[in-house]
């Protein structure tokens, strides 16, 4: 019978999970090798935003007042050994430094780390996503450096978590997918899940690359939706059409759907873009290269939207930087975030700040880590501030702040009324009724839709 579960790295994916198994009713124990963020969290204190996982550490970490207590960590490889029925990894896979391929280095050394402790029958469980073929090694590299032999046992469990849903999407997951090699694995897993399982949520059980293919394919195909709108909003471009109802015509074709069919900026953040690439990375290494030529330019696609920004910017500006007051929108690479890995918002900020513009950044939650990423941008304590004296306002992340700002208050405090949505969802009629000339990716601007009009 699993009742301890202990979860390995607590960052944004093993600190959710950990928070998680506790409300499931488990003990759990949260080990990582940093000495500062297991102080963080035996305190409370979480070291990213996500909405809803602080009010779970305060109900489950031991010694809160309060507190169920079924929630502990810390830094020690023998003591998360001893502890655990089911030890779950839950580190990162960056993209290599010098290459495309995913960074394997976290996950290897975890594995080398606990398996040397691992006297008992266990059951150790990667969510990390990893190439396929990672799964198979992994378990061969367990049982040859555990004292439990064999009995050491791998599973693979791909996590679908979306950053600012994370609590919900592993509470509450559209779907379960576990990759075993036995009935025993496969039955501890089955237990560890049991109130998901009993409330409905379909479980797919089957073999290590499979699992492995499910995490990768899904960013993939989620990417490659994405790209394929913006792709069209170049079209529109051209061609003086606008994307935004193209997307909502689209989207009543039930074969297609309107989830991420919305164009814009595109995507960033710590999972697509890393995954697409890793995942051409190993297909190259297995000889199917060709197969998934199709997302180098999915990727290609996301980039550009990022130049067309600037581009359109700097249209706005007149042709030139120079001299010229940018106001930015959103640091985050998505709202309900403070993530700002490979974000769009920011990139566009410093290119155009390489280009001579006097850039000033406001988000909600995300102003810490972009401060500490991009020191050279300024940063204003509110989009009001971030506003003054602008001459081109860029809406680059879409937090519900922005979407409700009031666009004749705005309009007092800078110097051109120029805003470029950059995601496609601010209330354009609103903006143009405050007098504000207003553009965005994939949509026409006022003058042609008005000649458009006028046509038909």
């Amino acid at each position: 019978m699993v009742s301890t579960i202990t979860v390995i790295g607590t960052g944004y994916l093993g600190a959710t999970h950990a928070a998680c198994m506790a409300e499931l009713g488990f003990e759990v124990l949260g080990l990582d090798i940093v000495p500062e963020k297991v102080a963080a969290l035996s305190a409370g204190r979480v070291p990213m935003y996500e909405p809803g996982l602080d009010e779970l550490l305060a109900k489950h970490v031991a010694g809160l007042e309060g507190s169920t207590g079924r929630l502990r960590f810390t830094t020690s490889w023998e003591e998360a050994a001893a502890f655990g029925d089911v030890h779950f990894v839950c580190v990162n896979t960056p993209q290599q430094r010098d290459g495309t391929a995913a960074d394997m280095s976290h996950v290897d050394a975890a594995v080398d780390a606990l398996a040397p402790h691992l006297t008992r029958p266990t059951l150790v469980v990667g969510k990390s996503t990893v190439p396929v073929g990672s799964a198979d090694r992994l378990a061969e590299r367990l049982a040859a450096l555990a004292p439990a032999g064999d009995q050491a046992e791998l599973a693979w469990n791909p996590e679908f978590l979306r950053e600012g849903f994370a609590v919900g999407d592993t509470l509450h997951p559209d779907r379960l997918v576990v990759g075993v090699r036995s009935e025993r694995a496969e039955s501890m897993l089955r237990e560890v899940y049991a109130t998901p399982i009993g409330q409905g949520v379909p479980l797919v059980v089957t073999d290590f690359p499979t699992a492995e293919l499910v995490k990768t394919a899904a960013n993939s195909f989620l990417a490659t939706k994405i790209s394929f709108i913006n792709a069209m909003a170049e079209i529109c471009e051209s061609a003086g059409a606008d994307v935004v109802q193209l997307s909502k015509a689209l989207s009543h074709d039930e074969r297609i759907g309107g989830k991420f069919l919305n164009s814009g900026l595109g995507f960033g953040g710590g999972c697509l873009p890393k995954d697409i690439r890793a995942f051409m990375a190993r297909a190259d290494e297995l000889g199917t290269g060709r197969t998934l030529s199709f997302l180098r330019e999915v990727d290609s696609i996301n980039m550009r939207r990022r130049s067309r920004t600037v581009e359109l910017a700097r249209e706005q500006c007149g042709g030139s930087f120079l001299g010229r007051r940018v106001a930015v929108f959103g640091a985050a690479f998505k709202p309900n975030s403070d993530d700002i890995r490979d974000s769009p918002a920011l990139n566009v900020a410093a290119q155009i700040l390489l280009q001579g513009a006097q850039v000033t950044v406001y988000d909600p939650k995300a102003m810490d880590n972009a401060r500490k990423a991009f020191p050279g941008l300024s940063y204003a304590s509110s989009a009001l501030e971030a506003a003054q004296g602008a001459h081109v306002i860029l809406h680059l992340t879409e937090w519900q702040e922005f979407r409700e700002i009031d666009p004749e208050v705005l309009g007092s405090m800078v110097d051109e009324k120029c805003v470029i949505d950059g995601r496609n969802t601010l209330d354009r009629a609103r903006w143009e009724a405050a007098d504000w000339s207003y553009r965005a990716l994939g949509r026409p601007s006022a003058a042609t839709a008005e000649r458009v009009a006028v046509v038909s």
